[in-house]
């Protein structure tokens, strides 16, 4: 008679704590939040009114002109950081990786910094760098003779929502570029050794033998920059305020929902339509992780060792 397998207690007892944690913070809300997406109030009585408030969001022009241009300015926001951001974190990772660069620690370090500083501190040190009154840009610009292409770039809604994410691709960068960096050291030995038997080393071996390799780590990071970037709010918040300004030209779905919520200035907060739009962000984030797990990741399987 087979003997039984014992039951693994201790996973359950090691999963609990971070379950229960979870389960309290994000869980909880979620549903609570969707809950209230639902309901309505009339005469001071809250009433159940179905999908009532999302076919305002999407229907009103009250409603419906700000919340579509919050989602281009976030797909646009969410862009930058796709072609900018993870394209130089892969790239210097490469570079960190080569063993023969000299002092890669300080540059790996340095370059994470940014990553661990609050968003108030980043926000506000970006503001004062690029105020055209006060600030060091201009200055900067011209020692190397480009003053003539300096702009009050926070202020023009051309530019804004674009500078803004380029503070935040400066601010972020370390974090693709260590996961690359840690998915490159992953790879095996033998493997890059064959490649320099096959007479495949430099610029080729990386394009043609890691590259095809860290694509899984690379979907992962491009997984997380659409996650981020779609909950982002932070660094809007603080360098334009919850109005997103100028005239909204940095309204991304976050602040969209913190006026809409909470309310600003003259404008009353309804937290009913604030819970449809953090409903609506919920369905637009699921939709792009699902896309991702379905449709991406089972391709890049093959890549895996």
């Amino acid at each position: 008679m087979a003997a039984k397998k014992p039951v693994r207690w201790h996973i359950a007892v090691f999963l609990a704590p971070a379950l229960a944690v979870y389960t309290a913070i994000m869980i909880i809300p979620l549903f609570g939040t969707l809950n209230l997406s639902l309901f309505n109030e009339e005469g001071n009585v809250r009433v159940f009114v179905g999908l009532r408030n999302f076919i305002t969001l999407f229907g009103d022009p009250l409603w419906s002109n700000a919340f579509w241009n919050a989602l281009g300015n976030n797909a646009w926001f969410f862009l930058v950081h796709m072609l900018v951001q993870n394209p130089i974190g892969v790239a210097l990772a490469a570079i960190l990786s080569s063993p023969r660069l000299r002092m890669a620690v300080f540059y790996r370090t340095a370059i994470f910094v940014p990553t661990i500083l609050s968003f108030v501190i980043v926000g506000f040190v970006w503001k004062l760098i690029l105020s055209p009154i006060w600030g060091i840009a201009p200055g900067m610009l011209d020692m190397i003779g480009l003053k003539s292409l300096f702009a009050p770039w926070l202020g023009k809604e051309e530019y804004a929502l674009t500078t803004l994410a380029l503070i935040s691709v400066w601010q972020f960068v370390g974090i693709p570029m260590m996961l690359i960096y840690a998915a490159l050291l992953s790879i095996p030995d033998e493997v890059l050794e064959a490649a320099e038997m096959d007479g495949i080393t430099g610029a080729s071996q990386f394009w043609k033998i890691k590259l095809p390799l860290i694509l899984p780590s690379i979907g992962i990071i491009s997984i997380l920059t659409f996650v981020g970037n779609f909950n982002a709010f932070d660094l809007i918040y603080v360098a334009q305020g919850a109005l997103a300004g100028p005239d909204y030209a940095t309204d991304i779905l976050g602040t969209f929902l913190y006026r809409t919520f909470f309310g600003f200035q003259l404008q009353l907060g309804d937290p009913y339509m604030g819970s449809a739009i953090a409903g609506a962000m919920f369905a637009i984030i699921l939709l792009g992780v699902c896309v991702y797990l379905f449709g991406i990741q089972t391709r890049l399987r093959r890549y895996q060792f």
